[in-house]
């Protein structure tokens, strides 16, 4: 199949939307069996025995289902069974109110259209992936005579050798420090590499072979980048033998100090490969995957390999999972982890799957390679599945014990801020600035589960009325555009993503301007509370205002306490880093970045040849004229952009 013919190509919408149909048959939005079965037998008069893709729909429109199938008319016929139904289902056809249909040419495009219909949607009757975040990469870029190694996250579109996925960023930043000390690659900026007059620090920490000042010619950096290759690639032993190599040839030479640079990236590279926790030698490369269930709650386990070397390993607890066997969450969670993932060409796992050819078909057609799926039975590829799923297990204990507890403090909270139920979602909002300036706002979100940072927002404060350094101003700015949007997304409060509290960093005057911003926004039953350090601003001495005038403090060592600040801190900690990325983003732009024909080499020459760019600003047009690269068209309008007439 050709890549335009694949159901994640953008041309290829256009074809299965010709396909399309919708469905419907009127009734009430209150859950009706027989509504659901006879909106489902109305589509079968016309559904085709054919593969494809169905999205079960309520009144509403909101898809409560993406199922995919090798002959439509067959699969969706079992819906109107409702005895043989389980009761997960019955509560589905109960709320269904149309179908829309996609047809596909094979089952495998099937397979891959509903992978990425689950995650655009997220239905409440698929199990799905709480952690969708991008994984972070190794980027080797290759558009520059001398490469650059660099972390790299999102959609692969530049030129380069991309290794990963990695598990996190701890694990792209450990890789990243080891590159640095065994092959001496540059990590600067483009930017930074054209301006440099001497070595930077790296050099002098030997992280670096300071190409950018000619420490080091084209062809040696270019076998260094070979080697980083070579050992991205899991060839770490011919890397070993030919430092060796090198070494012993430079002692040979008496050139002791090149041998000690040889000896110090022999010990850098043994440490590596001895800090080695999973061992994988001779795998290639491989994703292990096992999955462990306990009381309704499940959750798999992942290795990445790479090149026989561990890149990592990550916990998953995917949703919605009650009532579906083991194996079917097993396979909707490869189709969908893969869904925008290069699969490795061998993937372990821990137990049989019933369409684990289908499976197989479909990564093979994503990416267009030999992909297998393999459950080992013995020898060391075993050991590797064994240590997953105790892994796999220890994860699940822990993050249930960790909601236990979490359940009892939400318990509490509920009490003390009287609260009508233990809160299922927790906004805490905060701002940050220095003298009024890159302000931002911050908002943080908790639930049961813990900390739900796919859902952190940062606000950046743009309305030219909120006056540099107001609070109140840059709150009041922050909460009407996250209400307003709310409202506009979800009038019905049927999703989810409405606060059952809101935690506000100040005191009686944050909280009273914050009642007054959420009355004029018409959202009156959304709990607020304003947390102030105590006397002295200690810690441990908070005072928690409530509307009305009521104030709560908790003793000291308090679990509820310590929850509280947990969260206060949280929020505090995101949004002074969401203005330090904002400062630093500032720093490094200048007013001749907003100039019309103004771009990178002419900025260069104009920074060069005046030094700053308020010298720039400030110049006459003489002056400009006679700068390099500058034509007098293009100084005169520089000129009349930094002094416009009247």
């Amino acid at each position: 199949m050709s890549k335009a013919d694949r159901p994640d190509h953008p041309r290829a919408a256009e074809r299965f939307n010709e396909e399309t149909a919708t469905y419907a048959v009127r009734g009430s939005d209150a859950p009706d069996l027989e509504a659901g079965v006879a909106a489902i037998r109305n589509v079968l008069k016309t559904l085709p025995v054919r593969p494809g893709v169905y999205r079960m729909q309520d009144a509403r429109g909101e898809v409560l289902y993406v199922g995919k199938a090798r002959a439509l008319r067959n699969r969706v016929t079992n819906y109107t069974q409702v005895a043989k139904l389980p009761k997960r289902l019955q509560r589905m056809v109960s709320q269904t109110r149309s179908l829309t249909i996609v047809t596909t040419r094979t089952e495998a495009e099937a397979l891959l259209l509903e992978a990425q219909l689950i995650k655009r949607f997220r239905p409440p009757y698929n199990v799905l992936l709480r952690d969708d975040k991008s994984f972070p990469f190794i980027l080797l870029r290759e558009d520059h005579e001398f490469p650059r190694v660099q972390k790299h996250r999102g959609a692969r579109r530049m030129k380069g050798s991309y290794y990963g996925p990695f598990a996190s960023a701890g694990s792209v930043t450990r890789t990243l420090n080891a590159l640095q000390k065994l092959f001496l690659l540059r990590s600067c900026s483009d930017s930074f590499f054209a301006n440099r007059s001497r070595p930077c620090l790296l050099y002098q920490i030997k992280r670096c072979s300071a190409p950018c000042v000619e420490r080091i010619g084209r062809e040696d950096y270019a076998e260094l980048v070979a080697d980083a290759k070579a050992f991205l690639a899991g060839k770490s032993t011919n890397v070993q033998s030919r430092l060796s190599k090198l070494m012993a040839e430079a002692a040979e030479a008496r050139d002791y100090e090149l041998a000690a640079v040889y000896r110090d990236r022999l010990r850098a590279l043994t440490y590596i490969q001895g800090s080695q926790t999973v061992h994988a030698e001779g795998l290639g490369d491989a994703d292990i995957f096992a999955l462990a269930c306990k009381a309704g709650a499940m959750c798999i386990q992942a290795f990445f390999i790479r090149g026989g070397q561990n890149w990592g390993h990550r916990a998953f607890f995917p949703v919605h999972t009650n009532d579906v066997p083991e194996a079917e969450v097993m396979s909707s969670f490869l189709v969908q982890f893969y869904e925008d993932m290069p699969p490795p060409r061998r993937i372990l796992i821990d137990r049989d799957l019933d369409d684990r050819a289908l499976i197989e078909e479909a990564l093979c057609e994503r990416a267009e390679r030999k992909v297998t799926i393999e459950r080992p039975q013995r020898g060391d590829r075993r050991k590797l599945i064994d240590q997953a799923s105790r892994n796999a297990e220890e994860a699940l204990e822990r993050r249930m014990a960790e909601t236990t507890t979490q359940g009892k403090l939400l318990r509490e909270l509920a009490d003390m801020f009287e609260l009508p139920e233990p809160p299922k979602r927790i906004e805490v909002y905060d701002n940050s600035h220095i003298m009024g300036t890159n302000a931002t706002g911050a908002m943080i979100v908790a639930g049961p589960e813990g900390f739900r940072k796919n859902n952190y927002r940062k606000f950046n404060i743009k309305r030219p009325e909120t006056q540099p350094g107001d609070d109140f101003a840059m709150m009041r700015e922050v909460l009407e555009r996250r209400f307003a949007r709310l409202e506009k997304e979800d009038p019905d409060r049927s999703s989810g993503e409405w606060p059952d509290l809101l935690l506000i960093d100040g005191g009686k005057g944050q909280l009273s301007a914050v009642c007054e911003i959420m009355e004029d926004a018409g959202v009156h039953d959304v709990p607020v509370v304003a947390v102030s350090k105590g006397p002295d601003r200690n810690a441990g001495r908070e005072i928690f205002h409530m509307p009305g005038g009521r104030e709560i403090s908790l003793p000291p060592n308090s679990a509820l306490m310590f929850y509280l600040q947990r969260l206060r801190d949280e929020a505090h900690r995101f949004a002074i880093g969401t203005h330090r990325q904002k400062r630093a983003k500032s720093l490094t732009t200048s007013s001749l970045d907003d100039v019309p024909g103004i771009g990178p080499n002419r900025k260069r020459a104009l920074l060069m040849h005046f030094g700053t760019a308020r010298a720039v600003k400030g110049a006459a047009l003489d002056d400009l004229e006679r700068a390099p690269g500058i034509s007098k068209a293009m100084a005169r309008q520089l000129y009349d952009y930094f002094h416009p007439a009247g």
